[in-house]
């Protein structure tokens, strides 16, 4: 019995690991990700917080006194940390699919939409424009539509069903990193996913 046990101890020790590659996965690094508060009293139609998605009703009395709001932090957990956050603006045609309204919340706890309100994934192109970088947290913001319109270059005349107004987020993380972008299953609030890349309004006419 002895002899056995000292076999299973060299082998165990002894023998050198049977690994024989590296992969990119295995040198993973924390970072952190912006969080995203809508005020759901701020839209021309309901919303839900999950959505992360605020409503202009071009059916409204005065489409451009209507408002749009939400507050920006983030989250770190307890592994990395942010000293800044540069936020992008854009505008933006309808897709040629979009979700449904009013919002389809679906499993799991009846908590999330059905599918994610904006187009994924949440990277910021040459038609983004830099709105400002923020370095006190959190931070709040609040637009007419108007505001955006001009904010945007965009004749609010001119707007469709559909056409949304979007701000994305890129981090500088404290110890020099600049993340640029995110997975969509960071990013996509119809899977109640821990960040928030993306927050925006969209016109309906209801």
């Amino acid at each position: 019995m002895k002899r056995l046990i000292v076999a299973i101890l060299i082998i165990s020790l002894g023998i050198p690991s049977c690994k024989k590659a590296n992969y990119e996965w295995e040198d993973y690094q924390y970072t952190a990700v912006p969080v995203v508060t809508i005020d759901t009293t701020k839209t021309a139609l309901p919303t839900r917080q999950a959505g992360k998605v605020a409503f202009f009703n071009l059916k409204g009395p005065d489409v451009a006194s209507q408002e749009f709001a939400f507050s920006l932090d983030w989250q770190g957990f307890n592994k990395a940390s942010v000293t800044s956050i540069e936020v992008y603006t854009s505008y933006n045609k309808a897709e040629s699919s979009v979700p449904a309204y009013p919002l389809v919340i679906s499993s799991p706890g009846n908590q999330y939409t059905n599918i994610a309100q904006f187009p994924l994934p949440s990277i910021v192109g040459t038609k983004d424009k830099l709105y400002e970088t923020v370095t006190t947290f959190p931070k709040a913001y609040s637009f007419t539509a108007a505001e955006l319109a001009a904010l945007n270059n965009v004749n609010l005349s001119a707007v469709a069903v559909n056409d949304y107004f979007l701000f994305k987020f890129i981090l500088n993380l404290s110890d020099g990193r600049r993340i640029v972008t995110f997975f969509n299953n960071i990013c996509d609030e119809s899977r109640g996913e821990p960040g928030d890349c993306r927050v925006g309004v969209r016109f309906k006419n209801q």
